[in-house]
């Protein structure tokens, strides 16, 4: 036991985590004592750091087989587990699988099984039905957000992973929504459960602005330019929605990201990179960007169209005001709509139109090589800093892919740094360097 709680400081240290929070330290102990854990507790209260730590902690580092899996509702969340468990540097082998991705892809990359396996229902019962990996030693099961992935329909494909997983002694389920009945095909018996859900959350403010237009947009500008320069996400109900604020937006010179699902996975991905390393600060999203994504530091959102349901609404305002920072939520209302019971704020603002929102400094670079050429973040600093001649102050963050990574560069550096640093080496690999 003390070599795992010396693994867990140094881990903290690597996420740059001073300590856990209550309900990080409460499911780990439920973890690791009780075979069948039930977590509830609000979007952004560091869930995936609560189960990730106990169950790398019981892998073992000699078993080369599949030894935990992670189902996840979208390739997303897939995607940001993966980061932080990779993030975690226990030197365990970690493959995602997700649909929207060459099936030989898959193959390729777990031709060598991992330890920990983290996919989307769909994609994982297709890998168990052609048989490309040998499940027979997976012992924990976690079901992330298992409530979204009953939501979107996979009810058949997680049964069928479930029945078809002969060695599991312990499963672990998450949500961020109260009063979710569990399904019978789970075979959970005695549920250990950690309940966060009813802590108010202290650091949140709702405000409320009311809108003399029925389409809102000049009550949402005015609002962005009250608000300042400052990261957050626009809710909309729905993509045509989206389509038209993002048209607005850009007439008004807002630059700014767009998230939901009728566009690629690519572009979505794309979309968050970019928010997460500031070269947008406002992200257009529909309710598929209330949980399950990764984006830190987030200081408001803004509810452009009513939430319909509760759930929503509590997913929605869990993007914001996170692990112990404080954050604003804005109801956009027209003045001839009734809000639903669920909403209430006690502060009714009028934002009068302010200085415009100043273009971001930053812009993203595409670079063309990632892990799978043994590239690491330290060598695109390097190339950056050294070839590119850019000081510390003009890079910023800098995300590593399987194939390919992005950094943040300030704006006035990009037209001579591309000069200097594309068609380069880095490691063994010549890699092209381009503006998305």
């Amino acid at each position: 036991m003390t070599k795992n709680i010396k693994n867990q400081k140094a881990i903290l240290e690597k996420l740059k985590i001073e300590r856990l929070n209550p309900m990080q330290e409460e499911v780990q102990h439920a973890i690791h004592a009780y075979p069948e854990t039930v977590v509830l507790s609000p979007t952004g209260t560091g869930k995936t750091l609560a189960f990730l730590l106990p169950i790398l902690a019981q892998l073992e580092q000699d078993l080369i087989q599949v030894q935990a899996m992670i189902i996840v509702p979208s390739r997303e969340l897939a995607i940001q587990i993966e980061q932080v468990a990779r993030e975690m540097g226990t030197g365990f082998k970690i493959n995602t699988v997700y649909g929207g991705r060459a099936f030989a892809k898959d193959k390729e990359d777990i031709k060598h099984p991992p330890a920990l396996l983290i996919g989307t229902p769909g994609r994982i019962a297709d890998h168990m039905r052609r048989e490309t990996m040998d499940m027979s030693a997976v012992k924990i099961l976690v079901l992330d957000e298992f409530d979204k992935s009953l939501e979107v329909g996979f009810e058949k494909e997680m049964k069928e992973i479930v029945q078809a997983l002969p060695a599991i002694n312990k499963k672990v389920l998450t949500s961020a929504t109260q009063g979710v009945e569990i399904p019978s095909f789970l075979g959970i018996t005695e549920t250990q459960e950690v309940n966060y859900l009813g802590d108010k959350n202290e650091n949140l403010t709702i405000k409320t602005v009311i809108a003399s237009e029925k389409d809102k947009l000049e009550a949402l500008k005015n609002t962005l330019y009250h608000i300042g320069n400052k990261p957050g996400i626009i809710f909309c109900n729905f993509k045509n929605t989206i389509q038209y604020v993002s048209t607005y937006l850009k007439s008004i010179g807002i630059d700014h990201g767009c998230f939901y699902g009728g566009i690629e996975q690519k572009d979505r991905e794309r979309a968050l990179i970019k928010f997460r390393n500031g070269t947008y600060q406002i992200l257009l999203a529909t309710d598929l960007a209330a949980r399950g994504i990764d984006i830190p530091e987030l200081q408001f959102i803004i509810h452009y169209q009513l939430p319909i349901h509760k759930e929503e609404f509590t997913h929605r305002n869990g993007r914001t005001a996170r692990m112990h920072k404080s954050g604003t939520a804005y109801v956009l209302q027209w003045e001839n709509e009734n809000a639903p019971e669920f909403i209430t704020s006690a502060e009714i603002i009028e934002p009068q139109e302010n200085k415009p929102l100043n273009p971001s400094p930053w812009k993203t670079l595409f670079i063309s090589g990632g892990r799978k050429d043994k590239i690491s973040k330290g060598d695109i600093a390097g190339l950056f800093c050294k070839q590119g001649g850019l000081d510390n102050e003009s890079l910023g963050i800098i995300e590593l892919k399987k194939d390919c990574a992005f950094v943040a560069v300030k704006t006035t550096e990009i037209s001579q740094l591309l000069q200097k640093v594309d068609n380069n080496r880095l490691k063994k690999k010549k890699v092209r360097v381009r503006e998305i």
